[in-house]
């Protein structure tokens, strides 16, 4: 018989830190410099992340929601295939250096040692750039096709949207991520000073509180590039509205994969890029 996985545990920190802090500045023109004032400022901090003991990567995030965050740049970034494969999760320091212990199963991190003993192999023998190719551009899953989300789910969308961005709201320079359900209805949102960050931590929150994605879509509100859109392939994510245009290699990996790609501008009407829509005559 085989054993039960353990169940993924996330310890809150002992002291989280804060999202963000009061600064004091002063006027460039030297006759204005009396007048002193201060405004809030977002924070982040440096998050340092090792797989089953092994360093990986040091990410500067905002300081909320990170549990959520290094699960969904786990399922993100690849290193593992999902959330099942993440058996802990252990958060510790305190400021702005933060460690997070990640715990995964046998199969994902013998992958992941594979993979770093395959960059390390070939570092010196003309072969790295091609290694770093792969990474850049990985061969992911097609997903099945599905219908496009309806028009009036997106109608008055940014300003429906600042409820889920309170650090947004205080203070800005954030990007922020949302999921919105197959009834139309918005129903988390993750924000972060990073827009894959915010993405990652969307993702992450969607796994970790084992919410069905399916018809539903993710909106973010930053531009959207191809490291976008492979997150959301390897999530599983059907539909992603981007509140800023895409590039255009995003396009066409979005159209390949059979992902619904929508960027809503500011003022006119949502644009269907992905499916490639046939034009009536």
């Amino acid at each position: 018989m085989n054993a039960k996985r353990p169940a993924l545990v996330v310890p809150a920190p002992a002291q989280a830190p804060a999202a963000s802090h009061e600064y004091a500045f002063c006027a460039l023109e030297p006759q204005e410099r009396e007048a002193a004032a201060s405004t809030v400022l977002a924070d982040e901090v440096a998050l340092a992340i090792a797989f089953n003991g092994i360093s990986q990567a040091v990410m500067l995030v905002s300081p909320t929601d990170l549990e959520d965050f290094v699960v969904g740049f786990s399922i993100g970034s690849g290193i593992v295939p999902n959330a099942s494969d993440i058996y802990d999760v252990r958060l510790s320091g305190c400021g702005a250096s933060q460690q997070a212990e990640v715990e995964i199963s046998s199969r994902a991190f013998w992958a992941l040692k594979d993979h770093r003993r395959q960059m390390a192999g070939t570092s010196g023998c003309g072969l790295c750039g091609v290694e770093a190719m792969e990474q850049a551009l990985p061969e992911l899953p097609t997903l099945p096709a599905s219908p496009l989300p309806s028009a009036q789910w997106l109608n008055g969308l940014r300003q429906r949207i600042g409820e889920f961005q309170p650090l947004g709201q205080h203070c800005g320079a954030v990007h922020a991520a949302l999921f919105m359900d197959r009834h139309g209805t918005l129903q988390l949102g993750r924000e972060d000073i990073g827009r894959h960050n915010a993405l990652d931590k969307l993702i992450g929150a969607l796994a970790r509180q084992a919410i069905d994605t399916t018809g539903g879509l993710a909106v973010v509100t930053s531009r959207c590039s191809l490291e976008l859109i492979q997150k959301a392939l390897r999530a599983g994510l059907q539909t992603l509205v981007s509140l800023s245009s895409p590039t255009g290699l995003a396009v066409q990996w979005a159209r390949q994969h059979h992902l619904n790609l929508i960027h809503l501008p500011h003022h006119s009407a949502p644009r269907v890029y992905s499916p490639a829509l046939e034009k009536h005559a």
